[in-house]
């Protein structure tokens, strides 16, 4: 059973900064893009960024809403992704979920979602 577990979040002022973790566990093969999903009460679930699985570093993508203020990154022997949340602002406020998109062995890719780390920031 593959298991998503992110940490790092709580409450900070505006213009503080958060780093958000997220490691994946179980019998994995393989792990493809992951990335970083926040949901704000009453709203519909986003995304944040992903970053892909090259050996370079991988492809990232990020919401024009945090361009510039949020960095995401990956440990491929590690199994994990991290978000460095910069400048941080109140709308910025939500659960934050982490994504991956794995393959087990003897399957095919599947995304999996992680249970969320509440991120509040306050004015």
């Amino acid at each position: 059973q593959v298991q998503l577990v992110e940490s790092g979040g709580g409450l900070v002022q505006a213009g503080g900064s958060l780093r958000l973790s997220c490691t994946a566990s179980g019998r994995i093969f393989s792990i493809n893009a992951m990335g970083w999903y926040r949901q704000a009460p009453g709203k519909q679930r986003e995304l944040v960024a992903t970053i892909t699985s090259g050996s370079s570093g991988g492809s990232t993508n990020y919401a024009d809403s945090v361009k510039g203020r949020f960095t995401i990154s990956r440990d491929n022997a590690e199994k994990s992704v991290y978000l460095q949340m910069n400048s941080l602002k109140p709308e910025d406020t939500a659960v934050y979920y982490c994504n991956a998109d794995i393959r087990q062995f003897g399957s095919s890719y599947i995304y999996y979602w992680g249970k969320g780390t509440l991120v509040t920031v306050s004015s």
